[in-house]
């Protein structure tokens, strides 16, 4: 299932409790052996694969656990390039920059 803007909240959490129940088993966890590993309840666990309200830091730790730390990072990225933020920049380096334009005098030329 894709994810984006329009996806409703309890759909995204069932999304991801379903991948996250996919990670553990393909790298051989039971439910038991990664919340020992990740420091949280097994219950804890089994509502977060069961797409229940869960908190980020629970997430955090079973994803430092399966060693998924780069999922993490790529969650909010430290450095975010907006095409639209890159251009205002730009533009505001243009007008920053502009020559005035010739045979204007300011009177604060020296001779």
């Amino acid at each position: 299932m894709k994810i984006d803007y329009l996806t409703p909240d309890n759909e995204i959490l069932s999304e991801l409790g379903r991948r996250l129940s996919r990670v553990r088993k393909q790298k051989g966890y039971t439910q038991q052996q990664l919340a020992t590993e990740a420091g949280i309840g097994v219950a804890t666990l089994r509502r977060i694969e069961g797409g229940q309200d869960s908190q980020l830091e629970s997430w955090l730790k079973l994803l430092k656990a399966m060693d998924m730390t780069l999922s993490i990072d790529n969650l909010l990225p430290e450095n975010f390039d907006s095409p639209r933020a890159t251009a205002l920049a730009a533009n505001k380096r243009r007008r920053r920059h502009k020559p005035a334009a010739p045979g204007i005098l300011w009177g604060d030329e020296s001779s």
